[in-house]
């Protein structure tokens, strides 16, 4: 690795969507350090939670989130496989897989995984059903994080009792950073219900938004929390997008104000701009305590293209999981 201006620059390429790099800050020198899996692993098992942030979709992140996961259970075999891509009310199907009382149709039906389930992340649920160990369904459902999202926290004195414990007993509001980092996306991002306007209603969406935005947070970090109170002695592994723990925030933090005293490391997935010569800024290593540096995804879309039948798609989808509940 060489400093090159404000960057660091690996002495080697990624040469195709698998190879990786994992880059953390040397305790000694201060500086950022190449290490292999082995050693990251190592590294990782002191810890009690290890959220693995994704990069959605990527080959990378999912061949390696499985080598780690395989890593850290040689370890401390009590590991528990906490999951974003499983909704908390589903929980009963995602035992049951486990218990070998259906089969992966039912799973996959039953459990609405996500349609990247079989390439993905059915490894990481098999080799947790292999060996007994847990799998939690930790996210809040979307039609309750929708329902919060279009009215606020209000809306959950309309939940059922059942209803209400698929989200997360104590919501925390969204500030500091985390809050700054959101509304910077919002803006950003016209397609997520963003945009730049100052107006009375803008801003209550946006406010809105965030709490939805929050609500999941806490949600994941009430799954963990509740999972290693039901299992002493075991340590978790975390799967949900970077967004959710980059710099330790948002599930990250919700899980520290639940117990202060957990050991918490966070690997966030960084797509280097030229693979031939990947290369990331020290500010980088603030994300986590590990980035894995990868090859970068092709452009959704490129300059001038018509985005409009997409982002018409996209909006039906989110349509197809509507608020059942309105303010009286």
């Amino acid at each position: 690795m060489k400093a090159v201006g404000d960057h660091y620059q690996l002495t080697r390429g990624l040469d195709d969507f698998y190879d990786t790099a994992f880059v953390l800050r040397d305790a000694r020198t201060g500086k950022p350090r190449v290490v292999g899996l082995d050693a990251a692993a190592e590294q990782l098992s002191a810890y009690d939670v290890v959220f693995y942030g994704e990069s959605h979709r990527h080959p990378g992140v999912h061949l390696q989130q499985q080598r780690l996961f395989q890593a850290l259970v040689a370890r401390h075999p009590q590991y528990i496989l906490s999951l974003e891509q499983f909704e908390r009310d589903v929980q009963p199907v995602v035992d049951a897989y486990l218990a070998g009382k259906i089969g992966e149709t039912a799973l996959k039906d039953q459990g609405r995984a996500w349609d990247n389930y079989p390439t993905s992340y059915r490894p990481l649920v098999e080799y947790a059903r292999a060996r007994g160990l847990p799998v939690v369904a930790a996210e809040a459902p979307v039609w309750a994080v929708v329902c919060i999202g279009q009215w606020g926290n209000e809306i959950l004195d309309r939940f059922t009792p059942q209803e209400r414990g698929w989200v997360a007993r104590d919501l925390n509001p969204g500030t500091g950073a985390y809050r700054g980092k959101y509304m910077k996306f919002q803006a950003g991002a016209a397609a997520h219900g963003g945009g730049a306007s100052q107006s009375p209603e803008a801003l209550l969406k946006a406010e809105r938004s965030l709490a939805g935005q929050t609500a999941r947070d806490d949600t994941m970090a009430e799954s963990i929390f509740l999972a290693l109170k039901a299992h002493p002695g075991a340590k978790v592994l975390h799967l949900n997008g970077n967004f959710h723990s980059a710099g330790f925030l948002g599930t990250v933090e919700r899980l520290k104000l639940r117990d202060p005293g957990l050991k918490i490391a966070v690997i966030d997935p960084l797509e280097v701009a030229d693979p031939r010569a990947p290369a990331f800024k020290a500010s980088d290593l603030d994300n986590g305590t590990l980035v894995q540096l990868l090859y970068p995804n092709p452009p959704s879309f490129v300059d001038g293209e018509d985005t409009s039948a997409w982002v018409k798609g996209l909006m039906a989808k989110r349509q197809s999981n509507p608020c059942k509940y309105s303010p009286l």
